[in-house]
């Protein structure tokens, strides 16, 4: 178990570096990271580097080419476990030193809702909408925060499960 976090932990550290200078250079580069839809979000590409790399270190290096599915998903789990944390807080933290971050999101994302087409609005709910549009200015770091790290884990479920299928194999009988 012991490779499993070691070499779980070198790369979320290394990618939740690598993740929180994403946020913040796409911040700056004009695309709040936020207002980005989550099935392009940069995680996906970055999760799934590094989860491969994770998986294919441990079954090669340290598990002698054997890599049992449970091994993998643990494995994923923990990376993301590590990779949240680190750029969760970093993110919370930027957030208290940039607060235009926070003001940006809470501005660009009400002038996003005013602007959906009355269609939309019906779908799903003129009391829905309302109250996201009175909600969002009480928007704080912390709701940002676990935003993200909710985020995290439900795009990293996806591609553990199918790296750690892809990636395990099973001592020859």
């Amino acid at each position: 178990m012991q490779p499993i976090l070691k070499v779980s932990f070198r790369y979320g550290l290394l990618a939740g570096i690598i993740g929180s200078a994403l946020l913040i250079g796409l911040y700056y580069l004009g695309r709040h990271p936020f207002l980005i839809p989550v099935y392009i979000d940069f995680r996906i590409i970055l999760f799934g580097v590094f989860i491969f790399f994770t998986l294919r270190e441990i079954r090669d290096y340290y598990q002698g080419g054997i890599l049992y599915f449970w091994q993998g998903v643990i494995a994923s789990f923990l990376f993301t476990v590590f990779y949240a944390i680190i750029s969760t807080v970093a993110l919370v933290v930027f957030i208290h030193s940039v607060p235009e971050f926070l003001a940006d999101y809470v501005n660009l994302s009400i002038q996003q809702l005013r602007s959906l087409p009355p269609e939309v609005i019906e779908s799903v709910g003129k009391d829905v909408y309302e109250t996201n549009l009175k909600l969002l200015p009480g928007t704080t770091a912390a709701d940002l925060g676990l935003l993200y790290l909710i985020q995290c884990f439900l795009i990293s479920l996806f591609l553990s499960i199918i790296l750690s299928v892809i990636l395990r194999r099973h001592p020859k009988i």
